[in-house]
């Protein structure tokens, strides 16, 4: 059997269901009954619990051959790394007492650094707690930037006629779809290959940068000359609480934003066939981007 932390979010979806469609046994642990129908209907058991009641997560992990864990944002806390710790230690001490053998964590790029990198600090101590387990294979998925980020442009569009943010418009990003990390996560725990304490970094299909991502959505919303424009952090803050950050995670994000166009916080592996996947931001502005711009889906 597997368990799937965050079985409703993004990465999580796509790990439940990539093992349903592998017809494996799966258990979904979740906060909302309502959230986990779809994968019920498909044959999961659900669980529900809170990911900081580690009481609860020690009996959702038990008799799991492999499990999915992830930090879930919390977009509203006003302490967002305390936060963290507590899910990262709930976490841990879950997979310790249930005795799991193979985890697969979602990590980012840029977690080897211990500061200065804003809510990725987070997932630095996050590996550093699940590295200490004795007995636990455990994988490290550091992810690239999501393209999932960029649905909010959609709103900078219709409002500004521009495309904007902290990011400088030339910092080349390793784009990449979570249904792609998603697989990926799947992948590894069906395999269950990965031994003692790994990372496997997830570039994405090719750097993109904001230009570029720009003049992609330009042309897929029929506005050739849409143009990006860099930020300055006093305007960006209240434009991220607007959007429905806390300022506490918002002032975080440009901490990360600032680790990212200094080139403090990178991708460690060169590229390669492994870390390479196949989503490319043209398909995801085709069949997630346009949808939202068009008001026909809402952005995750």
């Amino acid at each position: 059997m597997y368990v799937v932390t965050g079985a409703s979010g993004n990465t999580g979806s796509v790990v439940a269901n990539s093992l349903l469609d592998q017809g494996k046994k799966v258990r979904v642990i979740g906060r909302h009954a309502e959230r986990l129908q779809p994968f019920v209907a498909r044959g999961a058991e659900p669980f529900i619990a809170d990911v900081t009641d580690a009481e609860a997560l020690t009996r959702g992990f038990s008799g799991a051959e492999g499990v999915y864990v992830m930090i879930p944002p919390n977009l509203q806390s006003q302490d967002f790394r305390s936060d963290q710790r507590a899910i990262c230690e709930a976490i841990g001490s879950a997979l310790e007492k249930a005795g799991v053998k193979h985890a697969v964590a979602l990590s980012s790029v840029g977690a080897d650094k211990p500061d200065k990198t804003g809510p990725v600090v987070g997932l630095h101590e996050f590996e550093n707690r699940l590295n200490r387990i004795a007995g636990l294979n455990i994988l490290h998925l550091r992810a690239g930037y999501f393209m999932e980020n960029t649905l909010g442009q959609a709103g900078a569009i219709q409002s500004f006629g521009k495309t904007a943010g902290p990011l400088r418009g030339d910092l080349k990003l390793a784009l990449i779809a979570t249904r792609d990390i998603g697989a990926a996560a799947a992948a590894e725990l069906l395999k269950r290959e990965f031994t003692g304490h790994q990372t496997r970094e997830l570039l994405g299909q090719r750097d993109v940068d904001m230009n570029e991502a720009t003049a992609i959505i330009g042309k897929a919303i029929q506005k050739p000359d849409l143009q990006y424009v860099q930020l300055p952090n006093e305007l960006i803050l209240p434009v991220f609480i607007q959007m429905g950050m806390s300022s506490n995670l918002a002032e975080l994000i440009l901490e990360m934003a600032e680790a990212l166009n200094s080139g403090y916080m990178r991708a460690l592996e060169p590229r390669s066939a492994r870390n390479t996947t196949p989503t490319s931001f043209e398909t995801f502005v085709a069949e997630k981007f346009v949808p939202v711009f068009k008001g026909q889906s809402k952005a995750a």
